[in-house]
């Protein structure tokens, strides 16, 4: 069954689960990370074939005609592949967003854990734009949809000294997924309409947007940009020196 900008019924478990390579046609990794792995998971089922090759790239997932790619990070990263595939294929990139995250720091080696806490950082939908900048106009194209996971996960840090002056040589290992919260799936550039309440008056401000939200305004400002690729938004003028916009 399919689902247009709507949740899609979970039930919440925890997931997590790590894989090893199998030979008969089950889940192989390809030294993808826990969070990824346990992600894929979700799509096991009849019909679901893994690490498939199409057109010369490894899919994460086939489902009957529909090939499924799981993006836990940067979108500018396979975006060529998308767009390739998305020519004469039916393609959904997955991409999970931590509504919770927590943080567990391990020493150098792994196998005592040091600390653990709960981040203060809090994501939703709305954070999708910030790497849908990078393919603002996918959307548009009959072939390609967008599911949208919210996730608790946690986060695995190690002291080696490689990581950022920002982390003090903490480096992030791993990322593990805890449980699902929400998902959608997103087929069309309208569907993104329900992260614009009813009641932000029209026309609006990015500033607007953000206030009545509670998203941060560059996320209000990343949503406006690509909804307005989408042809979701258009410009009704200005208000000092702030772009109005209206559906």
């Amino acid at each position: 069954m399919e689902y247009i900008g709507q949740i899609i019924e979970q039930p919440i478990r925890e997931l997590g689960s790590r894989y090893v390579m199998v030979n008969d046609g089950g889940i192989g990794t390809l030294q993808e990370r826990s969070l990824h792995a346990a992600i894929k998971e979700l799509y096991e089922g009849s019909g679901s074939q893994f690490e498939v090759n199409v057109d010369g790239y490894i899919i994460d997932v086939v489902k009957d005609d529909l090939l499924i790619e799981i993006q836990t990070s940067s979108f500018s990263a396979i975006k060529d592949k998308l767009f390739k595939l998305m020519k004469d294929h039916r393609v959904r990139l997955v991409h999970p967003i931590a509504a919770e995250r927590w943080i567990l720091r391990q020493s150098p080696d792994g196998k005592n854990d040091v600390s653990r806490r709960r981040s203060p950082k809090r994501k939703d939908f709305a954070n999708i734009f910030e790497e849908l900048v990078s393919i603002p106009t996918f959307l548009i194209h009959s072939n390609f949809s967008l599911e949208i996971i919210l996730t608790k996960e946690e986060e695995i840090r190690r002291k080696d000294g490689k990581g950022s002056w920002r982390r003090r040589g903490w480096s992030s290992i791993d990322r593990r997924l805890i449980e699902i919260v929400d998902r959608r799936v997103y087929h069309e550039p309208k569907d993104f309409l329900h992260l614009i309440p009813d009641s932000l008056e029209r026309p609006f401000t990015t500033s607007q947007l953000a206030e009545i939200t509670g998203i941060p305004r560059r996320i209000a400002q990343k949503m406006t940009y690509c909804l307005r690729k989408m042809d979701v938004l258009r410009t009704a003028g200005k208000k000092g020196n702030a772009i109005l916009y209206v559906t």
